[in-house]
């Protein structure tokens, strides 16, 4: 592997060409219709890069990315980095009042976007947001269709084509020069834009890669969703550290997932716990497992240690887990092959290198070894702040610069990170964090509800599931599968209720909140069905 203290002064863009002029034609993305090598990524980014340029996309300026896992994201991330611009990663399936809002949030001054996916006409989406978004100004469609465009709307061919071996004036990068801004919820459900640094991003790359001793021999499987924080850090930038290869399937189910790592031999499987939980059945229901795998790293969210050693029984590999952070480029703290297997299994292993981990006090005192309490964390990975939010930065790091993560662990003697809880009121579901306050304000909204809560239930397959308990005004008449469809209209797929059940009132605490830890023993005792759609 070629970790950035390798480099000097290392940058994306500097690594991408250091790693194609050594190994030009090793395998980079890998898929069932089309593989790039490292040298043809780095050729494709460099003629898009000069396209960009040559429409006046400066250093600086925002490019947002609303893909699929396809080989044009990664190549737009490194043609962004080639020229000192800023990638914006979004999720594609986002409702359209949310991207809108990140869009426009980010200061995107070009977009670069499916023609059809999901079931969405991106193009006429697009069409309509360039009006709406006078910063927006140009757009780049990936798709087969033969389309007429106009001036602020090009395809991703013509551009690649026309680009091809022509010079540009490359952005003089700094490693600590913002490369990405990603958006995550806050407390209150509203996106904030985590502004990452190249040497952000690369750190906590390395550092993952380096854990499981990933190298040019090794194959990564399970990346399911690289406009997430670990998908574009660990997931693309660990993959090219290490000089391997990356399996590139969009929100790929079980069945795929395990038929990706037998069709192209994948060594290294990285994925959420509940996307485990899933091959694990498949697993047993086909007899047999992929028998390359050498080494499974589990992130994103809590993982039992019964599915744990599930895994390492199953995939016949051991398993590591990593603690990540959107806030920390993702991984902060991680295992290590040659841990000892009950803190492989137990623990979330120790911080990342020049990474401090304390666990303290409310008031930031610090608590000793075997203490439970809030984890604060210092280090490289660390994001620079919010994104035009410097009240909210601010409010996130405490007085000695060490980021307030709300989440609950210890570390014990050895110095292993256990995550013993997490901020409250979050619903981990399927790797992605879920506010219930979003949730709560569309289900109030609604004529027929008078009050309602979110909170997550155990789930073998999600982790976590939402259900939506609601309160119906006298006389309301409104149905759980009427409730969900209510929630899709603005909420992203993810954020709407798997369950609803209806109730007659909700438990409240003396100060009139919501008791959550009753309605969870509540419908613990009687668990709501599943609501379809």
């Amino acid at each position: 592997m070629a970790p950035p203290e390798r480099f000097r002064n290392p940058t994306i863009a500097s690594v991408l060409t250091h790693r194609a002029t050594r190994d030009p034609g090793a395998p980079f993305l890998v898929g069932d219709d089309t593989s790039l090598t490292y040298a043809q990524v780095e050729d494709q980014a460099e003629a898009m890069a000069a396209s960009l340029a040559h429409l006046g996309i400066e250093a600086g300026e925002r490019i947002a990315t609303v893909l699929p896992s396809w080989p044009e994201f990664a190549i737009t991330v490194f043609a962004a980095a080639k020229l000192g611009a800023v990638v914006v990663p979004l999720d594609p399936r986002l409702p359209r009042i949310e991207l809108r809002y990140m869009l426009r949030h980010s200061g995107a001054a070009c977009a670069v976007t499916a023609e059809d996916a999901f079931g969405t006409d991106y193009l006429q989406l697009f069409e309509d947001l360039l009006e709406e978004l006078p910063e927006l100004g140009y757009v780049v469609t990936v798709g087969e269709e033969d389309l007429w465009y106009d001036d602020q709307i090009f395809q991703w061919e013509d551009l690649l084509s026309a680009g091809a071996g022509r010079d540009f004036a490359a952005g003089r990068t700094d490693p600590e020069d913002t490369f990405a801004i990603v958006y995550t919820a806050g407390t209150t459900g509203k996106p904030k834009g985590v502004e990452l640094t190249h040497r952000n991003l690369l750190q906590a790359a390395a550092a993952t890669a380096g854990a499981i001793d990933l190298g040019p021999r090794d194959v990564v499987v399970g990346v399911r969703a690289l406009f997430h924080v670990f998908g574009l850090g660990p997931g693309l930038l660990g993959t090219l550290l290490g000089g391997a290869g990356l399996v590139l399937a969009d929100g790929a189910d079980a069945t795929e997932t395990l038929d990706l790592a037998d069709r192209h031999g994948a060594t290294v499987h990285y994925g959420i716990p509940s996307m485990f939980a899933r091959e694990l059945r498949e697993i047993e229901r086909r007899g047999r497992r992929p028998e390359s795998i050498r080494v499974c790293l589990v992130s994103g969210a809590p993982m039992k240690d019964e599915l744990a050693r599930r895994i390492e029984a199953s995939f016949g590999a051991p398993v590591v887990a990593a603690y990540s952070l959107t806030e920390g480029a993702s991984t902060l703290a991680v295992g290590r092959l040659d841990d000892p297997p009950d803190k492989r299994i137990f623990t979330l292993g120790r911080p990342i290198a020049d990474t401090s981990v304390r666990v303290t006090e409310p008031d930031g005192a610090d608590l000793p070894p075997e203490s439970v309490g809030e984890i604060r964390v210092r280090g490289p990975g660390v994001m620079r702040g919010y994104h035009r939010q410097p009240g909210g930065t601010s409010a996130a790091m405490d007085a000695r610069g060490y980021l307030r993560t709300g989440d609950l662990g210890m570390l014990d003697e050895d110095g292993y990170l256990h995550l013993l809880g997490r901020r409250e009121d979050v619903v981990m579901r399927d790797g992605f964090n879920v506010y219930p306050r979003e949730i709560e304000d569309r289900l109030v909204a609604h004529p027929a509800v008078a009050r309602a809560a979110a909170v997550g239930v155990p789930d073998e397959t999600l982790g976590e599931a939402i259900c939506a308990c609601v309160v119906r005004v006298e006389g309301g008449v409104v149905t759980g599968g009427e409730v969900r469809e209510w929630c899709s209209v603005t909420l992203a797929e993810y954020k709407v209720p798997d369950l609803v059940t209806f109730m007659e009132d909700l438990p409240l605490t003396r100060t009139g909140k919501v008791w959550r830890t009753e309605l969870a023993r509540r419908l613990s005792a009687e668990p709501p069905g599943r609501v379809e759609g």
